[in-house]
């Protein structure tokens, strides 16, 4: 019989899928595309499923361990919906995948999922009381409490994203004001730098140098890169963004008193301000005898594919 694991990472811009045999801690194979313009839940389950069996080379895997980027109904494996990608909501992937790989799978959110990818394989091992933090395209947390995943009644847990910090603020995806998203998000960085831009025509210099005075250009690699070179606009925004964070650790700090806080994802590699700010801001937020440690995720971007690897070994433990 077959000990072979696929792992997939349906991510709110990319699609990565890797397999490995139970046990094994690199990979066999890996492939890894971004989603098209306009992407749907067809298109992407579609792409998803003619990758993986391009990996699988003909071979069916044991177990199937799936990380999602958006809220699912971890009991069932069905996505309730994505705020990136339209046409996920109530879907019921487990299903789908079971159908057409004829394997066992298991389906959570990309937060827990790489929670428990750290947990196991990187910056969280040996700690049973963390929460992971994913600052991406957008940011979600996930938990692992006295060892192992903790989502919360309905799957929810987490949510630190949607956390206020501001409640004056400026109006988050979720109709929410000031949320840790809204400020600290890759888009919504991005977003608030180019509003300040085309009202301050004069300001802004090394951020427009930066993108040829094209604002749509303008990512949070070219504001974080500008605040790193002196811009004034854009360190303003890593601040705010930095800001956000901590202020939404620190009151998780008070709230459940983790030991560790591990941040990962592509905002995260933004630089020393970003990080010096949120670690001051949640250290002022959070009681003084409340001690904890935040630190980067060692897994980088393959957290949640690692997360998926032990999604799938533990169900694989579990159906002996």
């Amino acid at each position: 019989m077959t000990n072979k694991i696929l792992a997939l990472d349906f991510g709110g811009t990319k699609l990565a899928a890797a397999v490995l045999n139970a046990g094994e801690r690199n990979w066999q194979d890996y492939q890894k595309t971004f989603s098209p313009p306009h992407a749907s839940a067809q298109t992407d389950i579609e792409i998803m499923q003619t990758i993986s069996h391009n990996l699988l080379k003909g071979e069916k895997p044991a177990a199937i361990g799936v990380s999602f980027g958006g809220p699912v109904d971890a009991t069932t494996g069905t996505v309730r919906l994505s705020h990136h990608v339209k046409g996920w909501e109530n879907i019921p992937l487990k299903q789908i995948l079971e159908t057409e790989f004829n394997s066992p799978v298991i389906v959570d959110n990309d937060a827990n999922v790489a929670a428990l990818g750290e947990h196991r394989f990187g910056a969280g091992q040996g700690y049973d009381n963390l929460l992971y933090i994913t600052v991406s395209t957008g940011v979600g947390g996930g938990w692992i409490l006295n060892g192992k995943p903790w989502r919360g009644v309905q799957s929810m847990a987490g949510e630190i994203g949607h956390v206020t910090v501001d409640p004056e603020g400026p109006i988050c995806l979720c109709g929410k004001r000031g949320c840790v998203e809204r400020l600290a998000s890759g888009p919504y960085i991005a977003q608030q730098v180019r509003e300040k831009l085309q009202y301050q025509p004069k300001e802004g210099q090394i951020l427009r140098s930066l993108v040829n005075n094209d604002l749509e250009a303008i990512t949070a690699r070219e504001v974080s890169e500008a605040a790193i070179q002196g811009d004034k606009i854009a360190i303003k925004a890593i601040e705010l963004a930095g800001w956000g964070l901590g202020v939404g650790i620190g009151n998780v700090a008070n709230l459940v008193n983790p030991k560790r806080f591990i941040l990962g994802g592509g905002v995260m590699k933004a630089g020393e301000l970003l990080w010096e700010t949120l670690q001051r801001v949640a250290r002022e937020t959070a009681l003084p005898e409340v001690n904890f440690e935040i630190l980067p995720a060692a897994l980088g971007d393959e957290a949640p594919l690692w997360g998926a690897v032990a999604l799938a070994e533990d169900l694989l433990l579990n159906n002996q």
